[in-house]
């Protein structure tokens, strides 16, 4: 469901952009740094937290960190990482798969400038082995995200 949901966003978005679906799991990181071919820096992580009331996305560099001083002042108070069940429940994405396209639920979205040191980067496709190949400012411009300072 949640694969068919990320195709069914390129196909009404952006038609070009092909989901590519490997045998080996890229749900980590370093898995999806492997499965791609690529510096894990460059794997665009999806990570959802909570500021007060308001939970939200955040994609940032796969090997970027989130500075919690600086997401206090970004976002106005502590973020908080949420539990895996609101991931699933809030974005209708498995662990692993989670990514800012076709959500289940409206979120505000955030790209960290950890992503900006490349042209082109992979996040995930709303499954445990299933990315996309995509310019940076592209991912940002297609989801409305807004650009934020909060890793090092």
């Amino acid at each position: 469901m949640s694969l068919d949901s990320v195709r069914a966003f390129f196909a009404e978005n952006a038609p070009d952009i092909v989901v590519i679906e490997t045998e080996a799991s890229s749900a980590t990181v370093a898995e999806a740094a492997a499965a791609h071919g690529v510096d894990p820096a460059q794997i665009a992580k999806t990570i959802c937290l909570r500021v007060g009331d308001q939970a939200m996305l955040l994609v940032a560099g796969g090997t970027a960190r989130l500075d919690n001083r600086k997401a206090r002042e970004a976002f106005g108070g502590k973020a908080r990482m949420l539990g895996l069940d609101e991931v699933v429940e809030l974005t209708g994405h498995p662990i692993g798969g989670v990514c800012p396209f076709g959500l289940k639920t409206a979120l505000p979205i955030y790209c960290d400038q950890s992503l900006r040191r490349f042209p082109e980067v992979l996040p995930a496709a709303g499954a445990t082995n299933a990315a996309v190949r995509i310019e940076t400012t592209r991912l940002a411009e297609l989801v409305g995200a807004s650009w934020v300072d909060v890793c090092q």
